[in-house]
């Protein structure tokens, strides 16, 4: 018996692709692909053969044809079950299906490449994919199926050490500044509208909150950064705010300009202690070169370069809006989710590099997925805050449980002290303390 753990993966085809190469320096941390057997297997590794032919000493997971393809096309999914987990691309072999076509099919969102209908804001909607009709989208599935493969090995191959996929559970709290503030620092043309709509509609409350923010008697109820903060100092824990830096005002994109010297004054003050990440506009999904001024001026509001991005209202399409991040300077991306769905979009909880499917390549854009947002519970799914703590800590066990990468996005404007949002308030608060107080 081994004294100490195996991490080594060994992986023999006799067709060695760029599909194939990703998918397994994806999986596995430290992994050999090779076409050759001259050496048979000692007990320093696991080798595994990834071939239709059988060879003596190794793992055999019989190839379903996806790696070896070129081009794009409708693939033949027949779902099944393994082991408690949905499974496809079905083969023969030690392993009843190909893992490495099927996680490559799920990584690559290989599914978002095919014709589909956009939801109403032109994003891929969560019920075309296959996650969503296979009842899955609720489980980071390729990390399942590591997990259960490694238990495979380690008592059918009897490699007892065996660690395929070594990692250590890490929390992100993120927060979407889509508004900074709700009444003050605006247009007085602006506030006096609201005030009077507010009044014909009978909404008193918010006439009186308008009239007491003004006044100065009251803070601004979305200015709940201070509140925030109070709970990463408590908690020690480091998040990441992405800013919305508007150019051009438009239907979705309601922040204040970027010209504001208020929202300078409070993007300087959080990227100071924070990492900082933008938030692309709606408009620059369409708009040619909006991106890169939008990064231009959030970089020098702040006086520090910007590498990590996530999408207003997750508006992204694959691979136009990865390439045009990747050449304005963008290295890590957080919209890998759903925007009217929680769940896992790559069936995936750890960061991943985004492989380029027309090209045929794999790139420098670190993609870190996410599976609860605020927003999305309220929205998209129509929860109340109890309803969402429940989910957002069925997500946090999930993704520890796996050794994962936690991503939670709140928005400030949740977390006020309005009578709607104050439950939400003290969910997050409590879902705080209870997991890392």
């Amino acid at each position: 018996m081994q004294s100490s753990s195996v991490d080594t993966v060994v992986v023999y085809t006799t067709r060695m692709t760029a599909r194939l190469r990703y998918v397994l320096q994806t999986l596995f941390s430290d992994v050999l692909l090779t076409d050759s057997i001259e050496v048979f297997p000692d007990r320093s590794a696991v080798y595994i053969n990834y071939s239709d032919k059988p060879v003596e000493g190794y793992f055999s997971i019989v190839p379903a044809g996806l790696l070896t393809e070129e081009g794009i096309c409708e693939q033949s999914i027949d779902a099944a079950y393994w082991e408690g987990l949905p499974i496809f691309f079905q083969t023969p072999g030690d392993l009843p299906f190909d893992i490495f076509s099927a996680s490559f099919y799920l990584l690559s969102r290989y599914e978002e490449y095919l014709p589909y209908e956009p939801d109403q804001y032109g994003r891929y909607p969560y019920t075309s994919s296959i996650a969503y009709k296979g009842g899955f989208l609720k489980q980071p599935l390729v990390n399942q199926w590591l997990h259960k493969l490694q238990q495979v090995l380690c008592t059918r191959m009897h490699w007892p050490a065996l660690r395929l996929c070594p990692s250590a559970f890490r929390f992100i709290p993120t927060y979407d500044v889509d508004e900074a503030f709700s009444y003050l620092h605006k247009p007085i043309w602006k506030n006096v509208l609201g005030f009077y709509r507010d009044l014909l509609q009978g909404r008193f409350e918010q006439v009186m909150e308008r009239g007491n923010v003004y006044s100065g008697r009251k803070k601004d109820p979305y200015d709940t950064f201070d509140w925030i903060e109070a709970q990463h100092r408590r908690l020690s824990i480091a998040p990441i705010y992405f800013f919305l830096t508007i150019l051009e005002r438009g239907r979705y994109d309601k922040n204040l300009p970027a010209t504001s010297g208020h929202l300078q004054g409070l993007y300087r003050q959080l990227s100071a202690k924070h990492q900082a990440g933008l938030h692309p506009s709606w408009q620059s999904g369409t708009e040619e070169g909006l991106l890169e001024k939008e990064l231009q001026v959030l970089q020098k509001i702040i006086q520090k370069r910007v590498s990590v991005s996530r999408n207003h209202y997750l508006r992204f399409r694959l691979p136009d809006t990865y390439r045009r991040l990747l050449a304005a300077g963008i290295s890590e991306e957080y919209s890998m989710a759903y925007g009217s769905a929680n769940g896992f979009r790559a069936s995936y909880c750890q960061p991943f590099y985004w492989y380029d499917l027309e090209k045929e390549t794999a790139t420098d854009l670190q993609v870190h997925p996410f599976c609860f947002m605020d927003a999305t519970s309220f929205f998209g799914q129509g929860y109340g805050a109890a309803e969402a703590a429940e989910e957002l800590q069925y997500y946090h066990d999930m993704v520890k449980g796996l050794g994962g990468e936690f991503i939670t996005v709140f928005h400030n404007h949740f977390l006020t002290e309005q009578p709607q949002w104050i439950p939400w308030r003290e969910m997050y608060r409590d879902f705080l303390e209870k997991n890392f107080g």
